[in-house]
């Protein structure tokens, strides 16, 4: 009995590997109601494949059907603008200019309450700020500030700042990371000149560095005392 629910519950990881590899990669934020719906009943069939004491078939061949589904409809709706419409929906303008569109609210099952916590969460707890939100089709509210409340940027200031690269880890818990290094092209007596520099006198006492393309690097040490102070309580 044990044996065959550790070969049942191995079939239906390998099984939910690979149709999760073949699906595709995407976070939840990006499903669509029925892509996550779909997860939720693939993964409930791999659960009663690992439990069922009957031929696994069946129930392999209906996740499969559910995997096929999400990959077919997901290829339709690359294909035809139209129909990804009916497939995944459309996005619904919510709020603009002061005014609230009620209907779509109410069509899309948005309440006020619900309205005015995603707004906060993106940091506008005054909906004057805001010209447009709109309701996208994996159920996020994407907000846009009014002009004079975006961030100013180096264009609206006419600078020409420098290129930027991104950083990448060349120590980690005090071992360099020569592939990283390389990366950005530079080698380990670069590296070196740069902790003296910073004045880092032993790597096994850094705990994160990371450098880019334009010679900046930040070195992070380990602090072996204990912050005592309860202030973020």
């Amino acid at each position: 009995m044990y044996l065959q629910v550790f070969i049942h519950t191995l079939v239906s990881i390998i099984v939910l590997f690979l149709l999760a590899k073949w699906i595709g990669c995407r976070q939840i934020s990006q499903m669509s109601i029925f892509d996550y719906i779909n997860g939720i009943t693939i993964g409930s069939i791999a659960a009663e494949v690992a439990m069922t004491k009957d031929n696994v078939i069946e129930p392999l061949i209906a996740m499969t059907m559910y995997a096929a589904a999400t990959v077919l409809l997901s290829f339709i709706s690359e294909k035809s603008m139209k129909l990804r419409r009916v497939i995944i929906g459309r996005p619904y303008v919510l709020y603009h200019n002061d005014r609230f569109y009620y209907e779509n609210m109410k069509k899309n099952k948005i309440d006020l309450h619900e309205f005015l916590m995603a707004a906060r969460s993106d940091g506008y707890f005054d909906l004057s700020e805001i010209q447009d939100a709109v309701l996208e089709c994996n159920g996020k509210i994407s907000f846009l500030p009014k002009s004079e409340n975006r961030p100013v940027t180096p264009k609206d200031l006419k600078l020409q700042p420098e290129k930027s690269y991104v950083f990448s880890n060349v120590i980690m818990e005090g071992k360099i990371m020569p592939d990283n290094l390389r990366h950005i092209g530079r080698d380990e007596k670069w590296l070196s000149k740069q902790m003296d520099i910073h004045a880092v006198k032993d790597i096994k006492n850094v705990f994160l560095a990371i450098c880019d393309g334009n010679n900046n690097c930040f070195f992070f040490e380990k602090e072996k005392s204990t912050n005592k102070k309860d202030t973020l309580v």
